[in-house]
């Protein structure tokens, strides 16, 4: 950072010091930790009060419970970790009920997002028709977003009363949740013009609602691959092409890593999403009950985790995945 042409490049340099501000808070946080720890230690051993071994016992558990979040981070030690995220939720099979079920998902991820204290944005939405979203593309930034969200690509499926079904039939519903590191530099991949349709066409609201007046929303097809890309929530249309192409890039640059190392899961931990990947189901009727499909992990607190508490599905899904790697070495 003393180097004279540090500041140069300024997103570089941005990168850089964010990274050196998160090691050296985790290096801080160890360090409080191993000083509380001694402290309680000292206290322990000259202790002879009953009210004064109960207060140290609260304390060591407070100490225990640091120790096992600080102990966590080290499962953040992949390739893209630490990177932002592009999260994307499109609608399954079951209509009006799927479109519905991506929209609660969408409010998931954002209540999610708010509790790590990570920044989301909306930068492509496609409205239901009745209700609902039929897709959305959200950006999300803040620390290890990518580490905590990529155990989310895949099928979730819903299993509830519809709202929607005048006779109250129990319906189900699939929604697809792919996630992907949000790469700093993705000017290696190249685009031949000709391999690129350009589509243009109204930003639109809640509602279908018109918002601009101007053809500003930006739909990006790479005809040898199908992958599509949209965004729209920007200003202008450069502004919406520009993170289009970027997104774009980072699924080619996905998809060349996949076929290079012959393994699923380079940068999506494992499991690629798609509709044969059920990941988890969520059943609101007859009884409440959320599991993940691969760790086995569940609750009944349904309400909880569609208020967006996720950190124990990711948890035990990092430790699972850490296993197998380790137990292959």
């Amino acid at each position: 950072m003393n180097e004279p042409n540090f500041w140069k490049d300024t997103n570089e340099a941005k990168k850089i010091t964010q990274e050196l501000k998160a090691l050296k808070d985790r290096f801080l946080a160890w360090e409080n930790l191993k000083k509380e720890a001694e402290e309680i230690f000292e206290l322990s051993e000259v202790a002879d009060e009953e009210k004064m071994i109960d207060e140290i016992k609260i304390k060591a558990e407070e100490l225990e419970k640091i120790y096992k979040k600080l102990e966590f981070q080290i499962f953040f030690d992949k390739e893209y970790d630490s990177k932002n995220a592009i999260l994307s939720i499109h609608a399954g099979t079951g209509g009006t009920d799927a479109e519905d079920w991506t929209e609660m998902l969408l409010r998931m991820y954002l209540r999610f997002s708010e509790k790590k204290g990570w920044k989301a944005k909306i930068i492509d939405e496609n409205r239901g028709g009745e209700a609902g979203i039929k897709n959305v593309t959200l950006e999300i930034s803040g620390q290890m977003v990518y580490g905590w969200l990529k155990s989310e690509s895949g099928v979730h499926r819903l299993v509830r009363i519809s709202p929607f079904d005048a006779e109250k039939m129990r319906h189900t519903s699939f929604a697809l949740v792919e996630v992907l590191p949000e790469l700093d530099d993705v000017s290696e991949i190249e685009i031949d013009p000709k391999d690129l349709r350009i589509d243009t066409f109204l930003s639109s609201g809640h509602g279908g609602q018109s918002v601009q007046t101007t053809y500003s929303a930006v739909r990006l097809v790479h005809l040898p691959t199908g992958i599509t890309v949209s965004c729209q929530n920007e200003r202008s249309q450069t502004q919406n092409r520009e993170i289009a192409l970027k997104i774009l890039k980072t699924k080619l640059l996905r998809l060349q890593e996949e076929t290079k190392e012959k393994e699923i899961g380079k940068m999506k931990a494992g499991v690629m999403a798609a509709w044969g990947n059920q990941i988890r189901s969520y059943v609101l009727q007859p009884y409440k009950m959320v599991k993940d499909h691969r760790t086995k992990y569940e609750t009944a607190d349904t309400d909880a985790v569609l208020d967006g508490e996720l950190e124990l599905f990711a948890e035990e899904y990092l430790r699972q995945i850490t296993k197998r790697i380790e137990s292959k070495s």
